[in-house]
């Protein structure tokens, strides 16, 4: 898949069946989107593109308010999501920039000069609840009109639903629809396995290996540090886990994804979110240093609790005792 910052590319393909959205998650319901677009660039000889949006734009707008609480909680960093629509095998992704320029685009404006001028659009494919241009006033009645007047086709993919197993009901459970925003509230209560059915895998969170404060070797707990760029994971606290991409087959571990409030904000991460886990069994292959700047793959399969705060180094190692014991025993009954 080929990737682009902006439509200002010399190497962008002249023409495109697109897609446009933030793809937070890639779940189930853009892998459907997607597998539709690849089928009709297919039928038209076009590469199939996806447009999305970096920062997101309620990251833009909130952080333009001074309320970053209003900023959606983000479910996966752009290296997974990119991951991702590259394994549903889209040709080509362009990043845009959302900013002051872009957010304040009329809906005409953002056709002529980001669809037809900057990608060559003869197919757009789009969500039910789509909208675009400045303050959100375009729609795919506006859309449709304005590819009549330019020369591209515009269609319409409902929503994806999948049967609600969370449902009490013994025959016939309602259908959830799948969303980035149903993704976002399963994993924020800890709804591992529900999350991992909207998603249409185990959520896993992808990044290279870096130096962290290294406290676990005082507490005989050596971790391998993620950072997680952005500062509202959608899940947090701890979690069982298996690490990918350090030996033959995954490592059973347990995952602290969050700020540690139990560590001083000053240290040497400066408070910014990381994903640490520690293996239940660290290969001997890789020595004790082997782990430092490797890509790996964590997956959260289950979470034991929230972040806690412990008022001692003592504490802690308690803590992170008792928490490998669980996560063995997790293992152990599946």
């Amino acid at each position: 898949m080929h990737i682009f910052r902006g439509i200002h590319h010399p190497r962008l393909a002249t023409a495109c069946a697109l897609t446009i959205g933030n793809f937070d998650g890639v779940h189930r319901g853009h892998q459907a989107m997607l597998a539709l677009l690849r089928n009709e660039a297919r039928h038209r000889a076009l590469p199939s593109c996806v447009m999305t949006f970096e920062p997101h734009p309620r990251d833009f707008f909130a952080q333009g308010l001074g309320k970053a609480e209003m900023a959606p909680q983000r479910i996966a960093t752009l290296r997974d999501k990119l991951a991702e629509l590259q394994a549903c095998g889209i040709d080509q992704c362009v990043i845009m920039p959302f900013n002051p320029w872009l957010s304040g685009l009329a809906p005409d404006d953002f056709v002529q000069q980001v669809l037809v001028k900057g990608l060559g659009s003869r197919y757009v494919l789009v969500g039910d609840d789509f909208c675009y241009g400045a303050k959100r006033a375009g729609d795919y009645a506006s859309l449709s009109h304005s590819g009549q007047q330019h020369g591209f086709e515009v269609a319409r993919m409902n929503s994806y639903e999948v049967a609600d197993t969370h449902s009490q009901a013994q025959a016939g459970s309602p259908s959830e629809r799948v969303s980035s925003s149903a993704v976002r509230q399963a994993l924020a209560q800890g709804h591992m396995q529900r999350a991992a059915l909207l998603l249409g895998r185990s959520y896993a969170i992808t990044g290279h290996v870096v130096h962290g404060r290294k406290l676990g070797r005082e507490l005989n707990c050596p971790t391998l540090n993620l950072r997680f760029t952005h500062p509202r994971p959608a899940a947090s606290g701890i979690f069982v886990a298996l690490v990918h991409g350090l030996a033959d087959k995954p490592l059973q571990g347990v995952a602290n994804l969050g700020v540690r409030p139990s560590l001083d904000a000053n240290d040497l991460n400066q408070g910014r979110v990381l994903l640490e886990t520690h293996c239940l069994q660290w290969p001997d292959s890789l020595g004790r240093e082997g782990g430092y700047g490797k890509l790996v793959r964590v997956e959260l399969l289950h979470k034991l609790h929230d972040e806690l705060t412990y008022d001692s180094l003592e504490s802690l190692q308690q803590g992170i005792a008792q928490d490998c014991t669980d996560a063995r025993q997790w293992f152990e009954k599946i």
